[in-house]
């Protein structure tokens, strides 16, 4: 038993003698948040014995059925092993009266940590960079749409109609401050209940499709703590969209002629003096920056699968979609993969702006750091930046398909040496389970077009 930890439960229960209850939050492989609900009596018990959960939960596709390619259903007995609760995670659940929640961390029987947990491997690749003297600054930011909360079957959904005017936007007004106004209680609860959470929310606007939004998370020097934040926050904005009558979608590409919701990624070294590494005398940068983005392009290719890990998620990637098409890059511009945004000094910084809002957060984070450290390894220069529309660029294209994309993650050579081997299996495994249900399915569209035609 940790017996700083146990303090701050008890703690927390003199503090907080109206809540009752306790959602147990274990984030799986897609990043969706499996659990259970604890009353109050049972909580001080968790930090003295731990909790059991279904070694399964990480074997899970997205809809939550266990893949029986991972191993970890009935191959291994559907075996129950230890999660301990995570520091400074026990918090209130603002939009529940008597509710707390708590992130756990999984064990294997032996007592090391769970080998397929994704943030088990991005702490992994923490470390690594660490031993290299180095330390990550990260800031993520998603994009996610508000939608109505009647949907026709097989149908995408309607935006949802603004809390304020009670009307439906037809159109997206890119940094809109009438959007913004138009749902100023829904951001508002999610900026309250982030505060009471520690998730540190930075700012909120508009984006160009009808009911999109981007919200930003402010940077911090612990990954793990980022991809954490990043975790909780969509829980946050999920279950603030649900007070107020909406639903909120991190689905990659809901409407076809519209731009998808992605999740960028921030991402700064700082050397063991607390110095920017990719900090230069100007605007260009220093050669370590130049090397992190070649590490970046190294494993674009091989870390598709992590950026895109679902069938929707390929939808996205269209031309003059506001979604990369290639392994560009480029300073002050959008139109790239890897972009250096417009700043100099200690703000110097790569924004990786491939992901979808799909992705798992830790896995990300994990891919963006190999890459980095393989390119400070390799010490090579990337290609001449790109200067204006990056999407004119056709000779430089990633796996297009999520097959194709899990054929390069299954033959990667660099993300096994920072992942470790035995989770890559994993990951690629249930990749190949969930590919193979979804492609099973014959979907709608089939009929109408090979019924009566063919």
């Amino acid at each position: 038993m940790n017996t700083e930890q146990y303090t701050e439960a008890e703690k927390f229960l003199q503090q907080n003698p109206e809540t009752h209850e306790f959602d147990l939050l274990l984030p799986d492989m897609n990043a969706v948040l499996r659990g259970k609900r604890i009353l109050r009596e049972k909580l001080l018990s968790i930090y003295k014995k731990g909790f059991y959960f279904p070694v399964s939960v990480f074997g899970m596709d997205v809809t939550g059925e266990t893949m029986e390619e991972t191993g970890l259903g009935f191959e291994s007995g559907d075996q129950d092993v230890p999660c301990f609760p995570l520091p400074q995670t026990l918090k209130v659940v603002p939009w529940q009266k008597d509710r707390g929640q708590l992130l756990l961390r999984m064990f294997e029987a032996d007592g090391s940590p769970f080998y397929g947990n994704p943030r088990e491997v991005l702490k992994s690749v923490c470390l690594k960079m660490a031993d290299s003297g180095w330390n990550a600054v990260v800031a993520i930011e998603m994009e996610f749409f508000l939608t109505d909360q009647k949907r026709r079957p097989g149908h995408p959904p309607r935006p949802a109609s603004s809390p304020a005017s009670g009307q439906r936007e037809s159109e997206g007004q890119l940094y809109s401050l009438t959007s913004l106004d138009n749902y100023d209680s829904f951001l508002k609860d999610i900026s309250d209940s982030a505060d009471k959470q520690n998730v540190p929310v930075d700012t909120a606007l508009a984006e160009l499709s009808p009911g999109q939004f981007e919200i930003n998370l402010h940077h911090v020097p612990d990954a793990i703590q980022a991809c954490d934040h990043a975790i909780l926050l969509k829980r946050i904005i999920r279950s603030i969209s649900q007070k107020h009558k909406m639903e909120a979608s991190f689905m990659p590409k809901i409407y076809p002629d519209l731009p998808g919701n992605g999740m960028h990624v921030h991402l700064s070294l700082l050397d063991t003096e607390g110095r920017n590494v990719f900090q230069g005398s100007d605007a260009l940068g220093s050669p370590e920056l130049r090397n992190a983005v070649e590490g970046l392009r190294g494993v674009m290719v091989e870390s598709m699968l992590i950026c895109a890990p679902h069938a929707n998620s390929y939808h996205r990637f269209q031309s003059d979609s506001c979604a990369p098409v290639n392994m560009s890059w480029g300073y002050n511009n959008r139109t790239v993969s890897i972009r250096i945004p417009a700043s100099e000094g200690p703000d110097t910084r790569i924004e990786h702006r491939l992901a979808g809002a799909d992705a798992n957060p830790y896995l990300l984070v994990a891919a963006l750091l190999s890459g980095i450290l393989h390119g400070l390894k390799e010490k090579n220069d990337p290609p001449q930046p790109v200067e204006g529309n990056a999407y004119l660029q056709t000779d430089l294209e990633f796996p297009e398909t999520w097959e194709e994309a899990r054929n390069h993650f299954e033959q990667a050579e660099i993300l096994p040496q920072y992942f470790g081997r035995e989770f890559c299996q994993l990951f690629a495994n249930l990749k190949k389970g969930e590919q193979s249900r979804f492609f099973s399915k014959i979907a709608p569209l089939e009929y109408e077009w090979y019924l009566k035609t063919v």
